[in-house]
């Protein structure tokens, strides 16, 4: 302005004499006040020469950009921020168009000084709220410029993280901006997006100790958020994420599993999972879900990745479940269990791949890979037992039932297809799936049994109990102590050990209610056989009897009645005579081990019930014991090195618990014991022929017909005409057979389910047809014998049998009960 005569100048607009005379001579005495205030009063008294203004102010800081007059420029831009501070009129809009072309003329420029002075002036802006929003101002050129700045390499390490600091506070400001703006959905886009989250995940890995970003928004000072590039990305990406809403949450977490491949930041992971606590912790709670359905989509991205990649996502997803699961998790629930026993089987699935495929390779490969992959599954098994033992009490019932119906179980057919893994991978599966559920029934407390256990999960759940694999039983047998134990009291019971005195152990227990009264008459047959099973196995170890003796010790603490208590004692009394007898051929170990876990059951259940007489015998037992057999002792048999006997024939009845002496000893003291007289005997079920080991069904042969259909009125007459339809019918072994496994059927469930007295009523009733049927035999005619040789003639209805000797007299027809 100084090269133009007075005349030519005095005929300028007056807006433009106002701009001029806000630049000095020299430009190292910075802005000229008063003519500023001049400036400012006329743009405010005159708002429709705002555009003309920021023309003007744009065009000359233009030239000075180019000519490199940099003080000329910081003049402009810190005129052109007392205008927008001053003006906030409708009219400031073109204005604001001029500021931000110039504001992009700064930031394109190569020096680093002009790149901080236009991102400062474009923070001061976006802190200022307009008016009306604006339809036509995009910012897409700022998002790309400042996310460059982000990434700066220059060389000075100062001037770097000033550029970085730069750009970091330029993408907070573009995201204030358009966050406020009714127009702030253009910021959400995938390509915008695909800019901001990596510039700051690029400047947040810069931080050295992750263990301090992992908790809740932080609020840090003002100088760390100025100084620290790290942290001030932090603050924006918090920021960001808790800005999202439903519909653009999922753009703006993308981006971070795309920064995470590419860096490889899965492996190691502790920089993804500070992300995603980050993440977790900044978004709204009702939006976690999207993040978990993101992780599983990735997962199923990246299955066939290496083991420890997997493991890494695997790890983020619990940790985001982890601060997720307390809160909305809407539909995934099931998402994420299903996601992770599909990668389960396909982990297992490359496990045993890779053990075949390198049968004839290094054992160090071999065994690396296998242990990557048991890394993979210990981390989805985690996930599943933590995710699971979070839920609500009726989402975890559910997901108990949902993970039960995915184990594999021989001879039936499962969703989750492990046909092809063959048995060892069906094994692997059977455990890890059984490992899960023991994790999702920790802590979980049951008003009642019958919700704990009902009937569609207790039978899929006992059935592993009679497989050949000791694991799968213990883990069985810890599933249901989780369930059952509904006060905490199998702490106290850990061990199998003969227990002094019981109140020493303060065992927690409430009254029996009436549901757990008919769950015990429905499914205590059940409970009873698995145990009774269990005990016969050649493979248990220590663990197996402790378990078994936890879970006698639990069903007597939660579900005994009177009844009940006679059931158990009579339970003891055959797993006695499973040691006794050895019908079996167990090892004398196995032996030994039952008979001290009876001694171990009978010394608790005898002081529980507190019947003198029943504790005097027990106790006596036990002392008898100590002296003349400690290996029926669980302190004994349960030492590293004890010494077995040879055989339990020789034995006195002194070292055993006797039926009778605990009837008479119960009976005084008002039990019904007459029960304890019947040898108990396991239940036969279908679930026997799917089990490995010889069942129970190979040694019943004695079908008792006790089926309500039939009566006293059955003919004797058996006699059938031989026919075409006879014939025919008797071809169809079909259906013969169908009928008579439903036959045995309705015979096993009546005596499972019908109540102890009508079966001995109906028994009674046979007696006495067998008694009449006899008598009506015994009074045929009996013609005398015709000879001193003894013999006789029996004549019934058309049935002629010839003369035998008196003393060798049969009835082929009568069936003996």
């Amino acid at each position: 302005s100084a090269g133009v005569c007075c005349c030519c100048a005095a005929l300028r607009p007056r807006y433009k004499r106002l701009v001029d005379n806000i630049f000095p001579e020299d430009p190292k005495d910075g802005l000229v006040k008063a003519d500023m205030e001049k400036l400012t009063f006329y743009a405010v008294s005159a708002p429709e020469k705002l555009d003309r203004i920021g023309a003007y102010l744009a065009e000359r800081l233009s030239r000075d950009v180019v000519r490199h007059r940099y003080g000329y420029v910081l003049i402009a831009m810190e005129a052109l921020d007392q205008l927008l501070m001053a003006c906030h009129s409708q009219s400031i809009k073109p204005f604001v168009e001029s500021f931000l072309h110039m504001v992009a003329k700064l930031l394109e420029s190569g020096e680093p000084k002009l790149q901080v002075l236009g991102t400062n002036s474009f923070v001061k802006f976006a802190n200022i709220e307009e008016d009306t929003p604006s339809y036509h101002r995009r910012y897409d050129f700022f998002v790309s410029r400042f996310s460059a700045m982000c990434h700066s390499c220059y060389p000075d390490p100062e001037i770097q993280t000033e550029i970085r600091i730069a750009g970091i506070r330029g993408i907070q400001g573009v995201v204030r901006k358009t966050v406020n703006d009714e127009l702030r959905a253009t910021i959400w886009e995938p390509q915008h997006m695909d800019k901001i989250v990596p510039s700051l995940l690029f400047n947040m890995q810069k931080i050295e100790d992750i263990d301090s970003r992992i908790g809740p928004p932080s609020s840090p000072t003002g100088g760390e958020k100025e100084e620290n590039p790290a942290l001030l990305a932090e603050n924006c990406f918090r920021e960001l994420l808790g800005r999202a809403t439903y519909g653009n949450m999922n753009n703006a977490v993308r981006p971070v599993f795309a920064h995470l491949d590419h860096h490889r930041l899965w492996d190691p992971n502790e920089f993804a999972v500070s992300c995603f606590k980050i993440i977790m912790y900044s978004i709204q709670a009702q939006y976690s879900h999207h993040v978990i359905q993101e992780i599983l989509g990735h997962l199923d991205v990246r299955k066939r990745d290496s083991p420890r990649v997997r493991a890494g996502i695997i790890q983020v997803l619990l940790e985001a479940v982890a601060i997720a699961a307390k809160g909305s998790i809407g539909p995934t629930v099931l998402e994420v269990f299903n996601t992770l026993l599909k990668h389960l089987r396909i982990s297992v699935d490359f496990e045993l791949g890779d053990r075949r495929s390198s049968a004839g390779s290094a054992a160090f490969s071999t065994s690396s890979k296998e242990s990557d992959e048991r890394i993979v599954q210990n981390a989805i098994i985690q996930t599943i037992g933590f995710f699971g033992s979070n839920l609500p009490d009726y989402q975890r019932s559910e997901i108990m039932m949902f993970i039960m119906g995915k184990v594999p179980v021989l001879g039936t057919s499962q969703s989750l297809d492990t046909s092809h893994l063959g048995d060892l991978g069906t094994r692997r599966i059977q455990i890890m799936l059984l490992r899960s559920l023991l994790m999702v029934t920790s802590g979980y407390k049951a008003t009642t049994i019958s919700n704990a256990l009902p009937a569609p999960f207790l039978d899929p759940l006992l059935s592993p109990s009679l497989m050949e694999d000791s694991e799968l039983r213990q883990l069985v047998l810890e599933i249901l102590h989780n369930l059952i134990d509904r006060h905490d009291n199998r702490a106290k019971l850990r061990g199998i050990r003969i227990i002094p005195d019981v109140s020493d152990l303060k065992i927690k227990r409430d009254k029996i209610s009436r549901q757990d009264v008919s769950f015990m008459k429905k499914h205590g047959q059940q409970l009873y056989r698995h145990i009774y099973l269990g005990c016969k196995e050649e493979d248990n170890v220590q663990k197996n009897f402790e378990l078994l003796f936890t879970s006698l010790a639990l069903t007597t603490i939660e579900l005994a009645n009177e009844e009940v208590v006679i059931d158990l004692i009579r339970l003891a009394i055959a797993l006695q005579d499973i040691a006794i007898i050895n019908e079996d051929n167990l090892p004398m170990f196995n032996r030994c081990g039952v008979m001290a876990l009876v001694a171990a059951y009978l010394n608790f259940l005898s002081q529980m019930i507190a019947v003198p007489a029943f504790c005097q015998h027990v106790s006596k037992v036990i002392e008898t014991r100590s002296v003349e057999a400690s290996y029926f002792l669980p302190e004994t048999i349960f030492k590293d090195k004890c010494n077995l006997p040879k055989s339990l024939e020789k034995h006195e009845k002194d070292l055993f618990f006797l039926t009778n002496k605990i009837a008479e000893s119960l009976g005084g003291s008002g039990y019904s014991v007459e029960r304890l007289s019947v040898p108990y005997v396991p239940q036969v079920t279908d679930e026997d022929r799917l089990s490995r080991r010889k069942s129970i069904v190979d040694t019943v042969s004695l079908q008792v017909d006790i089926l309500p259909g039939n009566n006293t009125e059955d003919k004797i007459d058996n006699t059938e005409e031989i026919t075409f339809e006879a014939l025919k019918k008797a071809i169809d072994n079909n259906g013969l057979e169908e009928q008579e496994k439903e036959k045995r059927r309705l015979v096993i469930e009546k005596f499972q389910k019908a109540p102890f007295e009508e079966i001995a009523a109906q028994c009674e009733t046979k007696a006495n047809l067998l008694h009449d049927r006899l008598a009506q035999i015994l009074e045929l005619t009996i013609r005398p014998p015709p000879s001193p040789s003894g013999t006789m003639t029996i004549t019934a209805g058309h049935a002629h049998y010839h003369s035998v000797p008196v003393y060798e007299m049969k009835f082929p027809d009568l069936c003996v009960y």
